[in-house]
């Protein structure tokens, strides 16, 4: 006969070995710990206990870290959360501790031309899943690339439109255009890549055109006559012709052989000023950045302090000031007692 009592007993005894395997979530700190979420970090403050260090370190250790990680989760689960690809995301706030980089921060990459046009006029892109339903094999394939689907190129007809020529080979037409797309792919890529990495573009010369203008001529007509392999030395020129505009400056050159004595005065100008103790000085360009420069510190401190630029009070003003005095000064006294230069009444000097 089973023993009820052994049966509870047993249950118990699993019930706590299964909790002594299994630690409770909930831990208590004496300090609080400063959880950063952002960083996925935390910084325990609280005192080691030293005697539980020393008699196992790995063991406190152990527990030490989990305890500090389970807080941090615990943190983590309390944030606002979001549903990304069926699965369940905190969404982290900004991180706290700022962390030293080992690298710079990496430059915003900057947009082609059609990502460029698509954000100024609106245009979002629509994803579109890789594979497509096939009519033919009924079955998906890929949407570009290797075997897939849909491929026009596959096609042993090709109907003749009503406008072309009926013995132009149509099949050859098509591969040339897919050719041609493929290099225009392949050339705006480049281009991209050398505008992000700041690069001068380099030009691909000049590429057909259905309606040529008139500087497009031109400028055929430049590249045609620099292709010869004298680059246009000999080439003679059609009756008529201007001077082109498209063919670039060329550089001169000083004769081997030329004046001698012009090469001597050259060459003493050069030994003189390397001679002379003092470097040659424009005085009146000195001058004038002197004077703007102690403008521009007058208005600075004007700026700063303009009570210390306003006129200050005078005394009385002195008879030498007075307007008579002064004109009594400069053209002398006109008669009277004293007087130095001017003429005696009734009588001469």
């Amino acid at each position: 006969m089973v023993n009820m009592d052994d049966i509870v007993e047993n249950v118990l005894q699993k019930a706590s070995e299964k909790e002594a395997k299994y630690k409770t979530t909930e831990v208590a700190k004496d300090i609080d710990l400063d959880i950063d979420e952002g960083n996925l970090m935390t910084s325990d403050s609280n005192p080691l206990d030293i005697k539980s260090f020393r008699a196992d370190k790995e063991k406190f250790l152990r527990s030490l870290a989990r305890d500090n990680t389970q807080i941090l989760v615990n943190s983590i689960w309390k944030l606002p959360t979001q549903r990304v690809e069926n699965i369940v995301a905190a969404q982290l706030p900004d991180p706290k501790t700022l962390i030293p980089r080992e690298k710079p921060v990496p430059k915003v990459k900057q947009l082609t031309k059609w990502e460029k046009y698509a954000k100024l006029k609106g245009i979002q892109n629509k994803k579109k899943s890789r594979k497509a339903w096939d009519e033919e094999s009924q079955s998906y394939k890929p949407r570009w690339g290797y075997k897939r689907g849909n491929d026009n190129t596959k096609e042993w007809l090709i109907e003749v439109p009503q406008n072309a020529d009926p013995n132009e080979d149509q099949f050859a037409k098509r591969n040339a255009a897919k050719k041609e797309r493929v290099a225009k792919n392949e050339l705006q890529r480049l281009r991209n890549i050398a505008r992000s990495q700041k690069q001068k573009v380099p030009g691909v010369g000049l590429t057909p055109t259905e309606a040529p203008s008139k500087d497009y001529l031109g400028k055929a007509l430049a590249v045609a006559k620099k292709s010869t392999a004298s680059i246009g030395k000999f080439t003679e020129n059609l009756p008529k012709e201007k001077p082109s505009k498209f063919s670039g400056k060329k550089r001169k050159f000083e004769p081997n052989h030329g004046n001698i004595k012009q090469e001597a005065s050259r060459q003493l100008d050069i030994l003189n000023n390397l001679g002379s103790d003092r470097p040659l000085v424009d005085k009146n360009l000195a001058a004038n950045l002197h004077n703007k420069d102690w403008q521009e510190s007058r208005a600075k401190r004007r700026r700063e302090d303009p009570d210390a630029f306003k006129k200050k009070p005078t005394g009385k003003r002195s008879n030498h000031g007075k307007k008579g005095n002064l004109r009594n000064f400069k053209g002398g006294q006109k008669g009277g007692k004293g007087g130095g230069g001017g003429k005696k009444k009734g009588g001469k000097r």
